[in-house]
């Protein structure tokens, strides 16, 4: 028991430093052994990059304040009315019209701003928004979505919610 106390204790050549160098060799060459043996899909590796674009402190989170469904008042005989969206954040308001055909918004105050609609791991559709805040496009996917708004300085990111 002595002897291996004297090796941890830095006697008899044990050194902590070539603990961790010989820690860090064995984890590089763990990660070439996966990388060869079972590669990161290219479809994982971008989700994960933007997933880490979001991490960026300066982006606001907008608020859904208000959604047809739960708050809007039905109208007898419409079998397919538009969902009207309204988000919030820090003097920014977005007002979406989702429906079948594509979306229809406004940003408050108006001015022209970049906008993705992103959708989990698919490719974000871009759009937009003229000098007076409007923008159209294509409907959004079926599953979740959300809405990144890049304004001058500014980057806007709405909740997550389903078509």
């Amino acid at each position: 028991m002595s002897d291996l106390n004297d090796e941890r204790d830095g006697r008899d050549g044990y050194d902590e430093r070539d603990a961790e160098l010989y820690d860090g060799l064995l984890e590089e060459e763990l990660r070439q052994a996966a990388a060869i043996l079972d590669p990161v899909p290219a479809e994982l590796r971008r989700v994960a990059v933007d997933a880490f674009a979001l991490r960026d402190l300066d982006v606001r989170v907008a608020e859904l304040t208000f959604d047809s469904l739960v708050d809007g008042i039905p109208v007898r005989g419409e079998t397919d009315p538009p969902r009207m969206l309204t988000f919030q954040s820090d003097g920014v308001t977005v007002d979406v019209e989702v429906t079948s055909q594509g979306l229809i918004g406004q940003l408050l105050p108006p001015g022209p701003a970049g906008i993705e609609v992103l959708s989990g791991p698919r490719a974000h559709t871009r759009l937009m928004a003229d000098d007076m805040g409007r923008f159209t496009g294509e409907a959004p996917p079926a599953g979740p979505f959300a809405l990144r708004l890049r304004t001058g300085r500014d980057v806007v990111v709405t909740e997550w919610l389903r078509a």
